[in-house]
């Protein structure tokens, strides 16, 4: 696997991104001065803040992320050298092994009924877009989030780049829930919206239409994160349908 070049040393000397053709607010680099791990806003975003660090991403490769919760970044559990690469990696590989190491037991569900993973519906909305809004709208852990940018391929490997801690009581290597964020990405136009300690949402820009695939997609909901299923799947398949977001908190 190919190195990404790090963007973010140009920043420790030039905090505004001018010379990567950015306009940043006032922040600073978070992470050893080779390497650093993200820039990080000094104020909490606002509803504007998202769509004016996208560009961010085409022109250096640096994905925006909100990062909230009431702990301070220096107090967050970031461990990126612990993570593996999430391409390294199959989704349905991932969710059929959680599939059947939960579902008998909390769900009452047989582990071969593994349902397999939901069809991608058709585009509702650019991705990109949707995440704006979603981020703009920031509620809930992300209420006071502050904005920032992380050198990664994509925005599902956010979490892995970042060596975010949160699932950890779940799945220890992240990369290997990110490379289910790949595929919902790829099937569901995700994107990576926000981060706290423990919680993460995403951007959802074809949300499922089809109640039977709304059912599939809540398999896989469970088996990323078994917390998420406070009913049943049904009921959660039906919260799904039509949802431009979505959060899960281990």
């Amino acid at each position: 696997m190919a190195m990404l070049a790090n963007p973010l040393p140009q920043l420790t000397a030039d905090p505004t991104g001018k010379a990567l053709g950015l306009g940043l607010p006032p922040g600073r680099v978070v992470g050893p001065a080779a390497e650093p791990l993200l820039w990080y806003a000094d104020d909490p975003a606002g509803p504007e803040d998202w769509a004016r660090l996208a560009p961010a991403r085409r022109a250096a490769g640096l994905h925006p992320v909100l990062l909230g919760g009431i702990r301070k970044l220096a107090d967050w559990e970031l461990a990126p050298e612990a993570m593996s690469y999430p391409g390294d990696h199959d989704a349905e590989d991932v969710l059929e092994e959680f599939w059947a190491a939960y579902a008998e037991g909390e769900l009452g569900l047989e582990a071969a009924a593994w349902p397999g993973l939901a069809e991608a519906p058709e585009l509702q909305e650019d991705p990109d877009r949707r995440a704006a809004e979603v981020a703009a709208a920031a509620e809930g852990h992300l209420k006071g989030a502050r904005a920032a940018l992380v050198p990664a391929r994509r925005s599902a490997d956010v979490p892995a780049a970042l060596g975010w801690c949160g699932p950890a009581d779940h799945e220890q290597d992240v990369a290997r829930l990110c490379a289910v964020l790949r595929s919902w990405e790829d099937r569901f136009g995700v994107r990576v919206v926000g981060l706290s300690p423990e919680s993460l949402t995403v951007s959802v820009a074809a949300p499922p239409t089809d109640g039977d695939e709304a059912v599939v997609l809540a398999a896989e909901h469970f088996a990323f994160c078994p917390d998420t299923i406070v009913t049943d799947l049904a009921e959660h398949a039906k919260s799904l349908r039509e949802q431009s977001s979505w959060t899960f908190r281990w």
